[in-house]
C-alpha cells in the first residue's frame, strides 16, 4: 500500500498544478533581492504620486542610464536608448535590438494614472467662515474612503501669460495637510440609510483648506480672500488661474512596509505604479544589447478609460513605432504584426475576509508570484483582449525557463463585475497580447497592499520578456 501511495503521490505531483507560496521556494538570497528592491520601488511611489511626477521621475532615471529624447529624423543602431515624453504625462523607453524591426518588437505597457480627486476648474469657495476645494474624483475609488484622511495637493497651474508653477504641498514634514470631512457617528443615523456608493456623494468630496479670515469689516468671504492672498504671495496666482490648473488631490502618507516580518508594502498608486516601475527597472537593468527592440510605455488615462491624447486609445505609440519602423524603411503596420505586448497591469489578490468574489481555483493569491491573466473585461469578455493559447503558451515556456515563480488569475466571478486594461487597445493594433502584473489587496483604496516576493518576480518577468 505504501508502495503504491508514493507512486500515486508521484503522480500527482506530475500531472497535478499547484501554486505554491513563493517564501517557500525563492531562496533567502533571492528573498533579500526582493526587499533591496522594493525600497527603489517605495521611493518612486513617494516621488511619482500623479503621472506627471511619475514621468519625470522616469526620464530622470532613464537619463542616468543613457537614453536620450528619440528623434524619427535620426538612424539608430543596436543597443542605442531613446525615450519619447508625451506632454510630460505618459513616457515611451526604447532600446534598439539586433534583429531587424520588421520581425517585430517587445512592447510592455504599463499605466501611471491613479485613482485621486482632481480639482474643479472653480474650486475655491467660501461657506460658514470655512474655505473648501471643490473636486470631481477620478477613476472608480469608493468615496467614503478618501474623507477623514490626510490629503496632499499635487500638481501644475498655467498662468495667463504662459507660466507653469508646480505644485506640491503637504509632502514634506513641515507642510500642512488638507482634508475631507465626515459625519460623526452620533448624527449619522440617516446617512447610514444610504446605498454604499452614495454613502459619501461625490459633492460631498469637499477638500477643507481653511479657516482663518483677512481682517477687514468691510468685505464678504474674508477667509476665501485670505487663502487666496496666501496663494498669491506664494505662487503669484489669482482666482481665475484655477481655469488653467491641473491640481491632484492625493494621501498624504508615505509608503511603508507592512507586518511583522515586513513582507508587504502598503501605498497609495501601486495600481497601476508598481508594474510600472517593475517595467521600467527590468528596461533600465538591460546590460546586453536584446536580440528584438524594446518599447516600454508608461501611459496616463487608464483609470478612466484610456481615452485622450496621452492615453493608450490615442495613436502616440503607434506613431511611434512608425517613426521607428521608417528609420529602417519599414512599414509601421509590419512591425506592429509581428510584435508581442505584456499588458504590465495589477489583478485582484484573493482576500479571505472577502473570499465571495472570487472564484478560487481561477484567482491571483498574494505572495504566490507574477499573475498571468488571459483575459479581463466584464461577464461575457466584453471590453477585453483574449490572448490566443499560442500566445499564452509562449509565455509560460518564457516563465518557466527562467524560473518565474508565475499564476493566473480572473477578476472577480464571471457574473459580479470585473475591469479593463490597456491590453485591447495595444492587441486592437494586432499585436499579440496577455495582461501580467502583480496581485493587490484593497485595489483602488487610498491605501494599497502588494507582496514584496511579487513585486520582485513581475520585475524577473519583465526582464525576461525584454530579453527574451
Amino acid at each position: 500500500m505504501e508502495k503504491e501511495k508514493s507512486a500515486a503521490k508521484l503522480l500527482q505531483e506530475k500531472l497535478f498544478m499547484e501554486k505554491k507560496n513563493s517564501g517557500l521556494i525563492m531562496s533567502e538570497e533571492e528573498m533579500k533581492k526582493a526587499d533591496e528592491f522594493c525600497e527603489g520601488y517605495k521611493s518612486f511611489l513617494d516621488k511619482g504620486k500623479t503621472e506627471r511626477e511619475a514621468v519625470a521621475e522616469t526620464v530622470r532615471l532613464a537619463e542616468k542610464q543613457g537614453f536620450v529624447p528619440f528623434d524619427r529624423t535620426k538612424t539608430y543602431k543596436p543597443g542605442d536608448k531613446v525615450y519619447y515624453n508625451n506632454r510630460g504625462k505618459a513616457v515611451i523607453l526604447s532600446i534598439i535590438g539586433k534583429n531587424p524591426v520588421a520581425e517585430g518588437v517587445n512592447i510592455v505597457a504599463a499605466h501611471i494614472d491613479s485613482p485621486r480627486m482632481d480639482l474643479k476648474q472653480c474650486p475655491l469657495y467660501e461657506n460658514t467662515e470655512l474655505a473648501f476645494f471643490k473636486t470631481h474624483y477620478y477613476g472608480g475609488i469608493k468615496k467614503y474612503q478618501w474623507t477623514a484622511i490626510p490629503l496632499a495637493l499635487h500638481g501644475v497651474i498655467i498662468t495667463a501669460d504662459g507660466k507653469k508653477i508646480e505644485v506640491k504641498i503637504g509632502e514634506d514634514e513641515n507642510d500642512p495637510v488638507f482634508v475631507v470631512n465626515d459625519l460623526l457617528p452620533h448624527l449619522a443615523d440617516e446617512q447610514y440609510k444610504r446605498p454604499a456608493p452614495q454613502l459619501v456623494k461625490g459633492e460631498e468630496l469637499n477638500i477643507l483648506i481653511g479657516s482663518r479670515p483677512f481682517k477687514d469689516d468691510e468685505i464678504s468671504e474674508k477667509v476665501k480672500l485670505n487663502i487666496m492672498n496666501i496663494l498669491f504671495e506664494k505662487y503669484g496666482i489669482i482666482e481665475a488661474d484655477f481655469l488653467s490648473a491641473e491640481l491632484e488631490a492625493v494621501p498624504a502618507y508615505k509608503a511603508k512596509d507592512i507586518g511583522f516580518d515586513r513582507s508587504l508594502i502598503g501605498a497609495y498608486g501601486q495600481d497601476d505604479r508598481v508594474c510600472a516601475y517593475t517595467a521600467l527597472m527590468a528596461t533600465l537593468d538591460t546590460k546586453e544589447i536584446p536580440s528584438r527592440t524594446v518599447v516600454t510605455v508608461l501611459t496616463d488615462k487608464e483609470e478612466t478609460g484610456s481615452d485622450g491624447n496621452t492615453g493608450l486609445k490615442s495613436n502616440y505609440l503607434r506613431y511611434f513605432i512608425e517613426d521607428l519602423a521608417k528609420i529602417y524603411g519599414e512599414e509601421g503596420r509590419t512591425v506592429l504584426s509581428n510584435s508581442k505586448c505584456l499588458s504590465a497591469d495589477v489583478n485582484a489578490g484573493f482576500d479571505p475576509t472577502f473570499p465571495d468574489v472570487l472564484e478560487a481555483r481561477n484567482c491571483a493569491y498574494v505572495n504566490k508570484g507574477v499573475v498571468v491573466t488571459k483575459f479581463t473585461g466584464a461577464r461575457g469578455k466584453s471590453g477585453t483582449s483574449d490572448a490566443n493559447a499560442e500566445f499564452v503558451a509562449e509565455v509560460r515556456s518564457l516563465f518557466d525557463k527562467n524560473n518565474i515563480i508565475w499564476q493566473t488569475g480572473e477578476l472577480g466571478k464571471v457574473d459580479l463585475g470585473g475591469g479593463g486594461t490597456v491590453a485591447l487597445y495595444v492587441a486592437n493594433m494586432n499585436v499579440d497580447t496577455i495582461d501580467v502584473g502583480v496581485p493587490v489587496l484593497s485595489m483602488h483604496a487610498p491605501f494599497e497592499t502588494t507582496a514584496k516576493n511579487d513585486v520582485y518576480m513581475t520585475y524577473k518577468a519583465f526582464s525576461a520578456f525584454i530579453n527574451m
